[in-house]
């Protein structure tokens, strides 16, 4: 029997989905699993005739392995990932490449490059996104960890990965230690983002317009012919069509709680530490919070009166406005994602290609959209650009977009309709466009009870000032400012 060229640990449905797509393109792959018979399952299954190889031990595993070795892990994150990696080093040797393919964190992803490193091997941190079909076909994958040991995976995950109409895979270098995990956790933010504000505009049409889940069916079908076309969008539209064995909608009967896995909530995390207004990311998040709330807001609900639904008049005109208010959400939830990026990178000193990142959501990840295209295309016009609210095409499109939007969340206000994600993008939008906030009066009351002193507009930036508001407080300062 030949090496392999490859391994994976840990096959439930996506490691196993990534081994038979390495396969498809030509590599021989050795897989263990902790659990012996699963591994013998898959042999015996859709591994069979396949040059994939069963290891029952980690010891098996590495010895099936060309080198340098390559070893991918599919496992939960956190401690399994860290008890995986201690055992790997007493069977692998210097040179060798650990790859975890998981949703970890990538505060995690930097202490363990660091740590794999000083032992003599190699680390890559990557995202993998797609779920179970982009798994099985071409997801998109966003590696990072220590640079040298990226030409040794190259090959294999730029071949499974999703391409797109070029043929560009949708996978590239993201940058060391905790990059790519990084870049997979902005996604998933985003993607919680997209998530709300599709349910937002489903909430809006089924309880502001009374639609019925054929009616909404055919506006995100619509709706994924035009500028918003994409993944989400798409199979919005197939849940609305989806019936159980009786003819009902399946939606109808699925529970109002939404479940989290964490990544948005890392993201928020991430938001605050580096100082970065994530807001619609952070409604989303708290969403799925308040949703959680089944019990409570069952009975709030026969206690706690809102509005009586007023009717809209012209449905049409209503459904137009709703489009470009998704739309315009969505350029703000992808504005706030880069801010992030590009404050982590700096804090980080990461090399991070902000355009090269869109092209790995083009295709093959949950988000994907041909909206992106649009913010490659920005990216590659300036690789320094700081906002994407302010390029030509984005800032058209939200200024466009903007009367429609201000239409739609005041309807809902008045419906008594949640938009918590369509709301505080336009509030993001409406604070970044203005030279004047009223930070200076929360500035002043900061220095008023606590002495934080303040900057003046009549005066260079940087030197900072304290009043005696009361007469009785004197000149002593917190001397700790931070904008």
């Amino acid at each position: 029997m030949s090496k392999a060229d490859i391994g994976l640990i840990g096959l439930a449905v996506m490691g196993q989905n990534l081994v038979l797509n390495m396969n498809d393109h030509g590599f021989a792959v050795a897989v263990y699993n902790r659990t012996g018979s699963v591994t013998d399952e898959f042999l015996a299954g859709n591994a069979k005739g396949r040059a994939i190889y069963g290891a029952h031990t980690l010891e098996e595993l590495a010895e099936l392995l060309k080198r340098p070795r390559r070893v991918m892990l599919m496992v939960q994150a956190g401690r399994p990932v860290d008890d995986i990696i201690e055992k790997l080093l007493g069977v692998l040797e210097p040179g060798d490449i650990i790859i975890d393919g998981g949703n970890s964190n990538y505060e995690d992803s930097i202490r363990r490059t660091a740590y794999v490193e000083s032992k003599g091997l190699l680390y890559i941190g990557t995202g993998v996104s797609g779920g179970e079909e982009g798994a099985r076909h071409g997801p998109s994958i966003m590696p990072g960890g220590s640079p040298a040991a990226w030409p040794a995976v190259k090959p294999i995950f730029q071949a499974i990965a999703a391409k797109v109409a070029d043929g560009s895979p949708c996978c590239d270098w993201v940058g060391e230690n905790g990059a790519g995990h990084f870049v997979k956790m902005v996604h998933n933010g985003i993607e919680y983002g997209d998530m709300q504000i599709i349910a937002e505009a489903y909430h809006l049409m089924k309880e502001g317009l009374g639609m019925s889940n054929d009616e909404m069916h055919q506006v995100f079908a619509r709706w994924n012919q035009g500028k918003l076309e994409s993944y989400l969008i798409e199979i919005t539209r197939d849940i609305l069509g989806y019936r159980e064995a009786d003819g009902s909608a399946t939606i109808d009967v699925i529970l109002d709680r939404a479940g989290q896995k964490g990544t948005g909530k890392w993201t928020v995390i991430s938001a605050l530490d580096q100082g970065i207004p994530l807001t619609l990311i952070s409604e989303a998040v708290f969403a799925r919070a308040l949703s959680a709330l089944k019990d409570e807001r069952v009975a709030a609900s026969a206690v706690l009166a809102g509005p009586a639904p007023a009717a809209i008049a012209d449905k049409a005109a209503f459904i137009a406005d709703l489009e470009e208010a998704v739309y315009a959400s969505k350029i703000v939830s992808y504005t706030q994602g880069y801010m992030l990026m590009r404050a982590a990178a700096e804090a980080y000193k990461w090399n991070l290609n902000f355009g090269g990142i869109a092209l790995m959501w083009r295709g093959g990840c949950i988000i994907r959209s041909v909206f992106l295209g649009k913010i490659k295309e920005a990216f590659d016009a300036d690789p320094n650009l700081t906002n994407l609210l302010v390029t030509p095409y984005f800032q058209e499109a939200v200024t466009g977009a903007q009367a429609a939007w201000r239409r739609v969340v005041a309807a809902a206000v008045e419906m008594g309709i949640p938009v918590p994600a369509m709301a505080s993008a336009l509030a993001f939008f409406d604070g970044y466009r203005r030279a004047w906030l009223p930070a200076n009066m929360v500035q002043a009351q900061r220095d008023y009870f606590g002495a934080h002193t303040y900057e003046r507009v009549d005066k260079p930036r940087g030197l900072f000032f304290h009043t005696n508001w009361t007469g009785e407080g004197g000149d002593v300062t917190a001397r700790a400012y931070q904008a």
